[in-house]
């Protein structure tokens, strides 16, 4: 009779995954800053950062790529949505992670993002959007509705929100969130009558100005965080070709990072 197998101590270091040449190089392609205690990718829109549905790895098992033997991969901070590309940041020590995560719950990282909203610019065109959310699951999928503050589930949200260029069909926005619920940034522009392009579960418009629009137009632009030694690190990354592509055939100008 085989005796069950004893269980694993939390830090332990999770077996390997098995990652192809290909793999190991298109992670290692993503790699937009490095020291020795924080890693940071600009990941690409479909790749689900962990759990993933009908793909072969998930970034964080892409991240065994930048494993030593026997130590453990660089731990994600945070997370972003599967749609979504942009900058994304993990941590290589496990004093790191700690700091890195505590900080994350207080508050203290800024993140901005660009986003392709429609049907054009946001009214006013700056603002702040302090609208309660809470979770909903309808079957498999999981959703964030606005709601009363005082609802049963609420959890507060605040976006700020600052419009960068105009289309005759559509805007390019800056996002910045407050708080980080799922989905916050895309509710919220749904919200005001604003859903990001190519946003299916929230209402985005899946083709503007005669062209198709494949995928959520959010992308994670910056990233500003906080070290140890009270120092401000800030990482950033351009937008993906395809957006650009996009924005440009809307007569939508991109900032320079």
């Amino acid at each position: 009779m085989r005796r069950p197998a004893a269980p694993r101590r939390a830090d332990a270091v999770p077996p390997p995954i098995r990652l192809s040449d290909e793999e190991i190089a298109w992670v290692r392609s993503m790699v937009i800053y490095e020291d020795d205690e924080l890693l940071a990718l600009n990941k690409p829109s479909g790749l689900s950062s962990q759990g993933g549905r009908g793909q072969v790895h998930t970034l964080d098992e892409l991240l065994f790529a930048f494993a030593k033997p026997g130590k453990a991969r660089p731990r994600l901070i945070h997370r972003l949505d599967r749609d979504t590309s942009g900058v994304i940041l993990t941590a290589k020590t496990k004093p790191a992670a700690s700091a890195l995560g505590k900080a994350m719950m207080a508050r203290r990282f800024g993140k901005t993002y660009l986003a392709v909203v429609a049907p054009g610019a946001p009214e006013p065109k700056e603002g702040l959007i302090d609208k309660a959310m809470r979770r909903e699951e309808v079957g498999r999928e999981a959703y964030m509705r606005i709601c009363a503050p005082d609802a049963e589930g609420a959890e507060t949200a605040e976006s700020r929100y600052r419009t960068l260029s105009v289309g005759t069909s559509a805007a390019l926005v800056e996002l910045s969130p407050r708080t980080g619920r799922m989905h916050q940034l895309r509710v919220h522009m749904a919200s005001i009558g604003r859903p990001i392009a190519g946003d299916v579960r929230y209402g985005g418009a899946l083709s503007l100005g005669g062209l198709a629009c494949s995928r959520l137009m959010l992308h994670a632009a910056a990233l500003d965080v906080p070290r140890a030694d009270g120092a401000r690190l800030r990482i950033t990354a351009p937008p993906p070709a395809d957006m650009s592509a996009f924005c440009a055939g809307l007569g939508l100008i991109t900032p320079d990072l």
